[in-house]
């Protein structure tokens, strides 16, 4: 069973998109991704991010995005890609 998602990082990533326009469009655009897409895509942004020694926080929250359930909550709050 996969490890819930804690609210405070759905929280968190929201509060932060609805400060900055550019990352709000961003989040759209992953979120509206189908799932394994969606993956595969984050998948490269967390290589990236390992290799430049991101903070263990801001790698957990691009996991969490791999989630559906995160994916939906993203956009139900944000609005869909457009």
């Amino acid at each position: 069973m996969t490890p819930a998602i804690p609210d405070d990082y759905i929280r968190t990533i929201i509060a932060v998109a609805e400060r900055d326009a550019s990352i709000a469009r961003v989040l759209r655009e992953i979120c509206a991704l189908e799932g394994g897409v969606r993956g595969s895509a984050l998948e490269l942004v967390g290589a990236q991010l390992r290799a430049s020694a991101a903070a263990p926080d801001v790698l957990e929250c691009v996991q969490a995005l791999r989630r559906d359930e995160v994916a939906r909550a993203i956009i139900d709050r944000l609005g869909p890609a457009g």
